[in-house]
């Protein structure tokens, strides 16, 4: 945060690499070794003249560069991890044109203001460097135009920080993403506005994964166009699952476990669990003779409960058995 303290005096403009390096030859004129080889000059001023490093003009790490940048140093110390970052693509030498009192500090300050904690600064610099690239005044169209979609500070706030990409598109991208999961879902403009802010990434992500996903729900899967629209805004991750996890997990539930449709959408969280643990606690349930999933019938055990309680807990309160019981029939799997 100290960092972000205004400044008092005008700073210093950060050097190009150029300039580093020319700097690092010739730090004060008065030190500057004699123009010609063959000025002769004392011993005692031969021992003052060190040669210090040069700014290495190609490297394959950021880290060659912090002790040279004012603007990566202070990136480091808000806790951006550099190793991370010089993993995506140009973002090292991005990183490396900025200026940290003329680029950087405004960007952190519109941060700040948006709602990213100060403790979250540099994780979120991590994940997306670009945004210290990008123009001000477009950053602040594009939260003013969720503003003006009736998001709160804090829902974007909230956005912002689970989906660091988001902010690097334009609005005419938001609009068009926010009217795509109203329209094709045939949400409200609330559930809409709730959708998102519960998985903001679908607003950055790519579309095709998610049109191919509704598309396995309703023909592959079955469900009717009213059950998708219930099970997406209980479960949004659904949207993003991968079709061959989501096809295997509703193939064992529907034609294994014989769980209906309206029971599925009941309860459309178990797509998100692990299919082995589905079906290790389903086969316990079986050898145990308590495998009842009809809401009808007495011993009722409904899907939140198949998958949502520890171990511990499902054996002692749902199997009616130990977890040793328990333990012991995985072995015989």
């Amino acid at each position: 945060s100290t960092l972000l303290a205004p400044v008092k005096q005008e700073q210093p403009k950060a050097e190009t690499l150029a300039d580093l390096n020319a700097k690092t030859l010739y730090e004060d004129w008065d030190d500057v070794p004699p123009s010609s080889a063959l000025e002769e000059i004392s011993e005692e001023e031969a021992v003052q003249i060190i040669a210090e490093p040069l700014l290495p003009l190609q490297s394959s790490t950021l880290q060659d560069y912090v002790d040279h940048s004012e603007t990566l140093a202070k990136l480091v110390h808000l806790g951006v991890d550099l190793s991370q970052v010089e993993k995506r693509h140009k973002a090292g030498q991005l990183l490396l044109t900025l200026d940290f009192e003329k680029d950087v500090r405004k960007i952190l300050l519109f941060l700040k203001d948006v709602g990213v904690e100060d403790s979250q600064l540099g994780p979120f610099l991590t994940k997306n460097p670009y945004i210290l690239g990008e123009d001000l005044e477009a950053l602040e169209t594009r939260v003013a135009y969720l503003k003006s979609k009736k998001f709160g500070k804090a829902e974007i706030a909230q956005m912002v920080s689970r989906a660091p990409y988001l902010l690097l598109f334009s609005v005419e991208r938001l609009d068009n993403r926010l009217g795509f999961f109203k329209n094709e879902l045939g949400l409200s403009v609330k559930k809409t506005k709730d959708l998102v802010i519960r998985l903001p990434r679908l607003l950055t992500g790519k579309l095709e994964p998610v049109k191919e996903n509704l598309q396995v729900c309703q023909i592959e899967l079955g469900f009717q166009h009213n059950e998708i629209q219930q099970i997406v805004f209980k479960t949004p991750k659904i949207l993003t699952a991968s079709k061959k996890r989501l096809k295997q997990t509703f193939d064992y539930l529907h034609n294994i476990m014989g769980i209906p449709h309206h029971m599925l959408t009941r309860f459309p969280q178990v797509f998100n669990s692990k299919l082995l643990r589905i079906k290790e606690r389903h086969m316990f349930l079986t050898f145990l003779g308590r495998a009842q999933y009809d809401p009808a019938q007495p011993s009722y055990i409904s899907l939140d409960q198949l998958v949502s309680l520890p171990d511990e807990v499902f054996c002692t309160e749902i199997a009616k058995a130990s977890i040793q019981d328990f333990e012991k029939f995985l072995k015989t799997l």
